[in-house]
């Protein structure tokens, strides 16, 4: 059978989502987990990889097994054996082909801003202290509607076959005191969403134009592009499937 895995995590502990050969990553964790509980070595397979230090508000990840177990009782066994920094909130069966990565529809990512310094999230976001043009910041998100080719923003030592993604909303927001800004799109390059949030903070900051913004993206060049944001303030929150693969 197959199953998916619906989980969090809280990415500060982490070099990211996949296997790394000398750092601690967080599908490495719950593997050893897995493997642990059902008794057989488990590979699993994620949505998508989460640089070192992202977070994951919600996460799917699949894998296979003979083994018969009650779903419930492996997803508290789980949250018993895992680091309180990973938390399982599913496990389902799903149709045989299903696949984490390749059945997703879309992956939505939130990175947090702190306009004013706050004592209780400066782990979770990143404070900027300069003033920003909100409504220029939005007028660039509109830009990236008439793109596909995001190569400018993404890193250049990768192993992606094209650099095209559909973005399917993008915008700017207040949230409390805190600016948020959420994207989705079918897909995304490693690095993307920080080098957006940093090359929009330039526009905020009146040191890029929307003309110029077009310029970056048609560049095709990532160090015309703006500067990476931190990773602490980063989350992916969700990832969409067809109804199509639950059994």
């Amino acid at each position: 059978m197959r199953y998916f895995i619906e989980l969090s995590y809280n990415g500060k502990a982490y070099h990211g989502w996949q296997n790394q050969p000398n750092a601690i990553s967080v599908q490495e964790v719950l593997e050893d987990s897995l493997s642990k509980l059902l008794n057989e070595t488990k590979a699993i397979v994620g949505a998508g990889r989460t640089d070192a230090g992202v977070h994951a508000k919600q996460m799917f990840a699949h894998f296979d097994t003979e083994v018969d177990f009650v779903e419930e009782d492996l997803v508290y066994k789980l949250n018993s054996f895992l680091p309180n920094d990973i938390a399982i909130h599913k496990v389902f069966k799903v149709i045989p082909e299903a696949h984490a990565r390749f059945d997703a529809l879309s992956r939505t990512y939130l990175y947090r801003v702190d306009l004013k310094k706050n004592v209780f999230t400066f782990d979770q976001t990143y404070y900027f202290k300069q003033d920003l043009d909100i409504d220029k910041m939005n007028e660039a998100t509109n830009v990236l509607f008439q793109y596909k080719d995001f190569q400018c923003f993404s890193k250049s030592k990768t192993d992606v076959k094209t650099y095209d993604c559909d973005i399917m909303e993008a915008q700017w927001f207040f949230k409390e005191e805190e600016l948020h800004f959420v994207i989705k799109a079918d897909r995304f390059l490693r690095n993307m969403v920080r080098a957006i949030v940093g090359t929009m903070i330039n526009i905020g900051l009146g040191k890029i134009s929307i003309d110029e913004f077009h310029a970056v993206i048609q560049s095709k060049s990532r160090s015309k592009a703006g500067f990476s944001v931190p990773a602490h303030a980063l989350y992916l929150i969700e990832v969409a499937y067809p109804n199509t693969i639950k059994l």
